[in-house]
């Protein structure tokens, strides 16, 4: 699996984590009839999802996850969508390329579509 692709899903793994953690939101969820069993195996498949990703990439995620509460941010038209910065021409990945970078002013991880 790339690194982009476990990124996203620890990305989504880690929203989840917070939405059931929230006693509010997961009362909430409970009502609407969803079952909040199993979060310490979902703890378990992040702990193992940061264990197979490459070093430099599970520092910055964590740092970044750490600091913003989010792991990863979007890049739209060149614009960091965390501290809205313009990156430069040159820190874009090829045409057709998603690839993982990292936000020169804000150290986020960045996912360009």
């Amino acid at each position: 699996m790339s690194a982009l692709r476990t990124v996203l899903e620890l990305h989504d793994l880690d929203q989840l984590l917070e939405l059931v953690r929230d006693d509010e939101r997961a009362a909430k969820l409970r009502r609407l009839g969803y079952g909040l069993e199993g979060v310490a195996g979902l703890q378990r498949e992040r702990e193992r999802m940061i264990a197979t990703l490459d070093r430099r990439w599970a520092v910055l995620y964590e740092r970044s996850h750490g600091r913003y509460g989010r792991g990863i941010t979007t890049v739209r038209d060149r614009v960091c969508q965390g501290c809205f910065v313009t990156l430069p021409t040159s820190a874009s990945p090829p045409p057709g390329e998603a690839q993982l970078h990292l936000c020169e002013s804000c150290g986020r991880l960045l996912y360009w579509r």
